[in-house]
């Protein structure tokens, strides 16, 4: 009976999880539980980087409004199984990822009411748990081939269990599923995932987890470090999306994985984003052929899109972090922030990447806070169009400065621009974007979100703009016209903008925002020789839209 119960209950929750394309809808924060919030709420508790600091589910509980103040819909939480409890030579299992018994919680960060209560209080909010998990290997404290005990594993208790040791040949595809991760201070004993019995014991410990704390998704660590089958029937098993960790720069490596899990880690794309951005030298070439590659080979909805993590140096202000938040935040893909990008937290190699966000105050006012809250209202209007989440990114360099990213089907599409000129840079400089790029028809009105700036294209359709250090996203009038306040916040309606605009056949400025009709004299950005012959020519081609004049009735 009792059996029965717990199936029922799994095929209950199995039946209300969210699918990969609501998935794709998501925007999630990363959370190293033992470094967002203490239980106590201090934010004046010191934390030796390598060791245990005190942050609890139940303190993240208590600052979920600060989560969900930016926008962020989803929260990854680090792994939450019992980890060695020793001293190594790299400190404590603070992070989560060194197992030592897959059926116990980790003591030091709450009990099971604790977890239970925080995916309660998420789902109260319509917010979803993701939980990392670990499939491929347990911990120990020591090289791989010295003073084992494996007796100390739960339920792997035995070295049958395990590959035998020896290091990895990241040339071998062999050698990376049967390996062993680590190094000399602490090794990762890598468990025979081919094994049934194995698989067994891990469908029956993800269907578990899942039902008891109303798992919504997962984040997979080690994902290349296992046989690629073992992962159909764990997804399978655990009735829930899943996000795979596989480190690997070349595209070409990641296009098989989404055969095997919903999603994968976008690896490629960050680190073609750290060299776009690394200097005002770089040119954008790179980055822009390997999206629109990407986009031609492989489903890109849900790939994990970042520029941060726990495993990866903090992304530093090199030509303003503003610029590559947005990029991941828009591009294919679900976008992923990890805790302290939102304070501007610096820090190279981990542990140095892995500081405490209460030294922060929790700054609800800080720059990049208030940024990605901004970038998470956008996207959450944008995915409510149907064809956005489906419709592949494609990209053009407008000049070595500059990337475009054009995003959605034909009249509702996102055009986001980016450049890596640098943040303490003064200097603006004219973009033209022509219509077989936006996809624009002539005389259309469109909102730059960030400025809340209402402009039109010209007669060919062209949409110029003048760009600085912030990103420029454009998005159709038209479809904002019942969000506007939502997006732009108290002022004149956009009806009221647009009509005020097209009365006076000029540029409008009303309370701070802006409209501008781009009505350009002959020979302005380069204009044609098929242009209307001046001004008055021009703005007796513009009348106010159909949607506009029929908004009211």
């Amino acid at each position: 009976m009792k059996a029965s119960k717990v199936l029922s209950t799994y095929w209950a929750v199995v039946a209300s999880a969210l699918s990969a394309e609501e998935w794709q809808k998501q925007s999630i924060y990363q959370v190293m539980t033992d470094r967002f919030a203490r239980t106590d709420g201090s934010t004046s508790a010191d934390c030796d980087l390598v060791t245990y600091c005190g942050g609890t589910w139940r303190g993240l509980v208590n600052k979920l409004d600060y989560i969900q103040g930016m926008g962020f819909t989803a929260v990854w939480i680090s792994p939450v199984v019992k980890n060695i409890e020793s001293y190594t030579g790299w400190g404590n299992a603070y992070h989560g990822y060194w197992a030592q018994d897959i059926w116990s919680l980790n003591p030091h960060f709450g009990t099971e009411q604790d977890l239970l209560d925080l995916s309660a209080e998420l789902h109260r909010r319509d917010m979803k748990l993701m939980l990392d998990v670990v499939t491929n290997h347990m911990a120990h404290d020591g090289c791989g081939n010295c003073n084992m005990t494996y007796s100390l594993y739960s339920p792997f208790s035995s070295r049958s269990w395990f590959h035998p040791y020896c290091t990895i040949n990241y040339d071998n595809e062999t050698s990376i599923e049967t390996c062993w991760q680590g190094d000399e201070k602490v090794s990762l004993p890598d468990l025979r995932t081919e094994d049934s019995e194995i698989r067994s014991i891990f469908h029956e410990w993800i269907r578990h987890m899942v039902t008891k704390y109303s798992v919504d998704g997962l984040r997979v660590d080690s994902a290349k470090h296992v046989e690629t089958d073992f992962w159909p029937d764990f997804e399978a098993a655990s009735g829930v999306f899943a996000l795979g960790e596989v480190l690997d720069g070349d595209p070409q490596h990641i296009y098989p994985w989404t055969d095997y899990l919903s999603g994968v880690m976008n690896y490629p794309v960050y680190y073609w984003l750290l060299r776009a951005f690394q200097s005002s030298s770089s040119t954008m070439d790179e980055l822009t052929n390997g999206i629109n590659t990407m986009s031609a080979n492989m489903k890109t909805a849900t790939l994990g899109s970042f520029i941060e993590n726990h495993d990866q140096k903090r992304f530093p202000d090199m030509s303003g972090g503003d610029m590559a938040i947005a990029f991941t935040m828009l591009m294919d893909g679900i976008p992923i922030i990890y805790q302290g990008q939102e304070q501007h937290f610096d820090g190279g190699d981990d542990p140095l990447n892995r500081q405490p966000i209460w030294p922060s105050q929790y700054d609800t006012t800080a720059e990049l806070y208030t940024w990605i809250k901004v970038l998470n209202r956008i996207r959450s209007q944008a995915v409510k169009e149907p064809g956005y989440l489906s419709d592949q990114a494609n990209a053009t360099t407008p000049d070595s400065h500059t990337i475009a990213l054009r995003k959605g089907t034909p009249g509702c599409q996102m055009v986001s621009v980016y450049t890596n000129i640098g943040s303490n840079n003064s200097t603006s400089y004219a973009v033209s974007l022509p219509s077989n790029f936006t996809g624009f028809g002539e005389f259309q009105f469109l909102v730059e979100v960030v400025a809340c700036r209402v402009l039109m294209t010209d007669h060919n359709g062209m949409l110029r703009f003048d760009m600085g250090t912030t990103p420029k996203i454009f998005y159709p009038a038209e479809k904002l016209l019942q969000t506007w306040g939502a997006i732009c916040g108290e002022g004149p309606s956009l009806d009221v903008l647009i009509s005020s605009a097209v009365s006076f056949h000029a540029g409008v400025d009303q309370g701070g925002f802006e409209v501008d009709l781009q009505l350009h004299e002959p020979g302005d950005h380069n204009s044609n020789n098929d242009a209307p012959k001046g001004k008055d020519d021009q703005v007796n081609k513009i009348g106010l839209p159909d949607w506009l004049a029929t908004a009211g009735k």
